[in-house]
């Protein structure tokens, strides 16, 4: 059975950490692929303007993940009416893999507010989890199928933003050469402070 792991965030921007977890899901978990799914507003982010346009994110994830066989970028989100609706997203990519297994790779912060999102009985229901964790372990549920993965990469998109509204370098290990020199390219109007 394909296993096909749905990966949405704002990615503004996409930054090493975000290729670290998905490279770390990838191997850890036996998936098929990696589906970046940038988000056009997130439910619990819909008074946060984002830094990048939907294009100039795009462009960076394609830059991003343009060499890794396993991974691929979806624009569905972007031509759905805001707000990002996850069990949405998942009934749309059940409807095209009905027989694949899918996967939610999300963040311990994402896990632990999981009853606050819309309809997530029905998540529970058809996504396998696998929540990225930087500390200790979070609690498991017996409601719900979980994979948990340790890492520590420190890159943070809003760190990113803050540095760039500040006129600082980023660090190395943050962003692949490629990206941050894409990223500087975009107008200046682009990286207003967040």
């Amino acid at each position: 059975m394909k296993k096909i792991c749905l990966f949405g965030g704002s990615f503004d921007p996409i930054h090493s950490g975000h290729l670290h977890i998905a490279q770390q899901a990838y191997e850890n978990c036996g998936l098929d692929s990696v589906i970046f799914l940038p988000a056009a507003c997130s439910p619990f982010k819909q008074h946060q303007q984002l830094m990048l346009s939907d294009a100039q994110r795009l462009e960076l994830i394609h830059l991003a993940t343009d060499n890794l066989p396993w991974a691929e970028v979806s624009e569905l989100d972007l031509t759905l009416p805001p707000p990002s609706w996850t069990w949405r997203l998942v009934e749309l990519w059940r409807k095209q893999e009905p027989d694949a297994e899918l996967y939610w790779l999300m963040g311990t912060d994402q896990w632990a507010q999981l009853d606050a999102w819309a309809r997530s009985d029905y998540l529970r229901e058809q996504l396998h989890f696998i929540v990225y964790h930087r500390g200790s372990a979070p609690r498991s549920r017996p409601d719900a199928q979980a994979c948990f993965l340790h890492g520590e990469h420190p890159a943070s998109s809003s760190a990113i933003r803050e540095k760039l509204a500040q006129g600082l370098a980023i660090e190395s290990n943050w962003m692949p050469s490629n990206i941050l020199s894409k990223l500087l390219s975009f107008p200046n109007e682009s990286c207003q402070e967040p």
